[in-house]
C-alpha cells in the first residue's frame, strides 16, 4: 500500500472513497477539511435520519450521487472525544481498510485538517493510522494460484500546511513499523517445509544485507564447539540441521559495552518429539518460531531507523522431531552453563534452547540487559487468551522499560510473578534441574523460572507469546495466522534506549 501525506492546499489527487471520522453526536474529527456539496448533504442527511450517530465502532459506507471521484463516502464513529485511545484508532483504521477492500476501492483519503482538539497527540495518531492500515491490508497469498480478493493500493492523509513536515516523519515511521510486523507475519505463516532452520538463517542474512546489520550463522559443528548442548539435543532427531543465528546492530559505537540482548525462540517446527503432540495440535506448529520472526523483523526496523543503540540478537533455530536419534524422556542432558537437566517431556523443548541462548548472549556477547520472546506454554494462552502476552522479569526497572515500550506499541502485557517457592518443582534427585513438572503444575511460571536459572545476574524479561503470536480468526487489524507480535515492542524498546 502506498501511503502519502498531502497539504490540504496542494491536494489535487482524486480517490475512490472519502473517509470521515465522526465523534459521538456528529462532530467531525477534522472539521476544517473542505467538504463538497454532495458530501455535506449526505453527512447532514445521515445524522438527521440517525443513520449515523458517531458511536464508537459504527461504520457506514454510502454512494454519492455523482459521476466524479470520490464516488463513495465512508463514515466511522469515534465515540466520545474524551474516550479516544490509540487502540480505538487501530480498531477503526482496521475496520476502514477492510470495508474499503470489501467495496473493491483502490484508493481513499482521510483528513486531519483542523483536528487539533483531539485528546491524542496528532503526529502519533497519524503514525498509528499509517501502521495499522498496512497491518489491516495484509494477506499471506504466496501459495495461492488464484486470488480474487481486492486490496486498497493507496491511502492519502491530508493535513494542514503547517503540520505536513511533522506528519511526513510520522507516516514514515508508521510505514516502517507496519512493514516490520508484516515481515514477521510472513515468516510465521511460511510452512515448515519452506522455512527450515537453514532457510530462517538465510532470511536473517538477507535482512542484514538489505538493512545494514551484521549476521553470523553457525552450523551444528560450530554450535557443538561453543558448548550449546541443550540446543543440540532438541534438534538431534531432525534431518534439517540446526543453526545458531547471531545478529548485531551497532548504532552507538562510542559505547560498545552498552548492549541490549534480544532472543527469539526459533523452533521452525515442533512435533513434540517423543512426547508427541496430538494431530490437531501439530497443524500450526510452524508458528513456534514467532519469537525469532519478531526479533529478525525488529532488527530490520531498528537498522532502517538508524537508532543510536547497540543490539545483539540471538536465535537458536532447530526442529523438534521424532526419530531414533532424538532425545528421550528420562535422558539427562548438559547445557552450555554446565548444569544438567533431566528430561521429563521432549515437548518442553523451547526452554532448553532458550537456556543455552540466554547464557550465550550474556557470557559470549556481553549483553547488559536481555529480553526473550518465545511461544513457550499453552498455559499462557489458557490464562491470558490471544490478546495479552505473559511477561516475567527478574528486574523491576528493566521490566518497567519493557512495559513502557509495550504501551507505545499497543502490544499488551500482563506481568506474572516468578514465584521463588515454585523452584522446588524444578528439582531432581539425579540432575540439577528437570525441564517439566507435568501437566498439572504452574507451567507458565515454571518455564520462566527454568530460563531464569541460566541468567541469574543480568536484568532479564521473558515474554511468553504462545497466545498472542497467532490469530485464529479475522479481527479489526489482524488476519488469521501469524500476528507479528513483539516486533513493535522490541523496536520501541530500542528507541527508548536510544543513546544519542
Amino acid at each position: 500500500m502506498n501511503i502519502r501525506v498531502w497539504k490540504s492546499t496542494a491536494y489535487g489527487e482524486v480517490s475512490d472513497v472519502h473517509v470521515l471520522w465522526v465523534y459521538d453526536g456528529g462532530e467531525l474529527f477534522a472539521p476544517r477539511m473542505p467538504l463538497d456539496r454532495e458530501t455535506q448533504a449526505m453527512l447532514q442527511m445521515l445524522l438527521e435520519d440517525q443513520e449515523l450517530s458517531g458511536k464508537f465502532g459504527e461504520i457506514y459506507m454510502t454512494n454519492l450521487a455523482r459521476n466524479i471521484k470520490p464516488k463513495k463516502l465512508l463514515l466511522l464513529g469515534l465515540g466520545q472525544k474524551n474516550e479516544l485511545t490509540f487502540e480505538r484508532i487501530r480498531k477503526l483504521t482496521g475496520k476502514a481498510i477492510k470495508e474499503l477492500n470489501k467495496s473493491k476501492a483502490q484508493s481513499a483519503h482521510l483528513s486531519f485538517v483542523g483536528a487539533e482538539n483531539s485528546s491524542l497527540p496528532l503526529a502519533e495518531l497519524v503514525k498509528v493510522t499509517a501502521e495499522t492500515a498496512i497491518l489491516a491490508n495484509y494477506r499471506f497469498k504466496k501459495y495461492l494460484s488464484q486470488d480474487e480478493t481486492s486490496q486498497i493500493e493507496r491511502l492519502d492523509i491530508v493535513c494542514g500546511d503547517e503540520q505536513e513536515p511533522e506528519y511526513q516523519v510520522a507516516v514514515a515511521e508508521g510505514i516502517l513499523l507496519g512493514q516490520a510486523v508484516t515481515a514477521a507475519r510472513d515468516l510465521v505463516n511460511e510452512p515448515a517445509n519452506g522455512l527450515t532452520p537453514v532457510k530462517l538463517a538465510e532470511a536473517a542474512q538477507q535482512a542484514g544485507a538489505e538493512y545494514g546489520f551484521e549476521v553470523a550463522v553457525y552450523d551444528e559443528r560450530q554450535i557443538e564447539a561453543i558448548g550449546m548442548k541443550a540446543f543440540l539435543e532438541v534438534g538431534k532427531a531432525a534431518i534439517n540441521p540446526p543453526r545458531l543465528i547471531v545478529m548485531k546492530y551497532t548504532g552507538n559505537p562510542q559505547k560498545p559495552e552498552e548492549i541490549l540482548g534480544f532472543i527469539g525462540k526459533g523452533l521452525t517446527y515442533d512435533s513434540g518429539g517423543l512426547s508427541l503432540k496430538s494431530k490437531d495440535s501439530m497443524v500450526n506448529m510452524k508458528d513456534d518460531m514467532a519469537g525469532a520472526a519478531a526479533v529478525i523483523s525488529a532488527m530490520s526496523a531498528i537498522a532502517r531507523a538508524k537508532l543510536h543503540t547497540n543490539i545483539t540478537a540471538v536465535v537458536a533455530a532447530c526442529e523438534n522431531m521424532v526419530s531414533a536419534t532424538g532425545y528421550r524422556p528420562g535422558d539427562i542432558i548438559g547445557t552450555m552453563a554446565g548444569k544438567s537437566v533431566m528430561i521429563k517431556s521432549t515437548d518442553a523443548e523451547g526452554r532448553l534452547t532458550l537456556a543455552d541462548a540466554v547464557y550465550y548472549i550474556v557470557q559470549k556477547e556481553c549483553a547488559k540487559r536481555v529480553i526473550d520472546l518465545a511461544t513457550l506454554t499453552g498455559a499462557a494462552t489458557s490464562a491470558l487468551g490471544r490478546l495479552v502476552t505473559a511477561a516475567m522479569a527478574n528486574n523491576d526497572a528493566w521490566y518497567q522499560q519493557v512495559e513502557q515500550a509495550s504501551q507505545l506499541s499497543g502490544e499488551r502485557l500482563c506481568r506474572i510473578p516468578l514465584v521463588e517457592e515454585y523452584k522446588e518443582l524444578l528439582k531432581s534427585d539425579v540432575a540439577d534441574l528437570i525441564n517439566s513438572a507435568g501437566a498439572n503444575g504452574p507451567n507458565m511460571i515454571l518455564a520462566g523460572l527454568f530460563i531464569g536459572e541460566f541468567i541469574p545476574d543480568t536484568p532479564w524479561v521473558h515474554l511468553d507469546i504462545a497466545g498472542t503470536s497467532w490469530a485464529e480468526k479475522e479481527s479489526d487489524y489482524l488476519t488469521p495466522g501469524g500476528t507479528g507480535v513483539g516486533a513493535k515492542t522490541l523496536y520501541y524498546l530500542a528507541k527508548l534506549s536510544d543513546q544519542k
